[in-house]
């Protein structure tokens, strides 16, 4: 009997030293799985993080995109108005320019018949001034002889006016 309980102690003992063992062992299983457990939850939670981290700057990337080209078209808008302000205004000089220059043109050759009849004139009062009389030893007519004044028939009027350059 003596041997039976010694056998069943050592039995005992052993199985002890087996669920010891096992425990242990499971222990540090099980140790390392909640800490793999808790880890991977950190690591799903920081995943997740940055899923929507992600999101949300991808969301402002869109929206900074959006009003960039919201600006840009905006720019396009105001350029086309300015641009059509500046050729109507281009236009407009181009239009006054034109008119002022026909009128100069006209106002060169009036000054140019204006000269033609003072030179004409001087002519007339040098003659008259120096020798008395215009048509002496030439066979004029009896109006030039009478009246040297008639002598400007010759002379056409003025016929040059700003109306004459005019395109319609």
């Amino acid at each position: 009997m003596i041997s039976c309980s010694l056998r069943r102690r050592t039995h005992l003992v052993q199985s002890f030293s087996v669920v010891f063992l096992y425990c242990k062992y499971f222990s540090g299983v099980l140790r390392i799985y909640m800490t793999s457990s808790s880890s991977g939850d950190l690591m799903n939670e920081r995943k997740r993080k940055r899923m929507v981290s992600n999101r949300e700057s991808a969301r402002r990337s869109r929206m900074r995109k959006q009003k960039h080209l919201y600006d840009m078209m905006s720019q396009v808008e105001q350029l086309k108005e300015e641009n059509i302000k500046i050729i109507t205004s281009i236009n407009l000089a181009t239009q006054n320019y034109a008119t002022v220059e026909a009128e100069n043109t006209v106002l060169r050759v009036q000054m140019m018949e204006l000269n033609q009849r003072l030179h004409s004139l001087n002519d007339i009062l040098s003659y008259i001034n120096n020798n008395g009389t215009i048509f002496e030893d030439h066979n004029y007519p009896e109006t030039f002889v009478n009246n040297p004044w008639n002598f400007m028939y010759q002379n056409q009027p003025i016929m040059a006016s700003a109306h004459m350059l005019y395109h319609y």
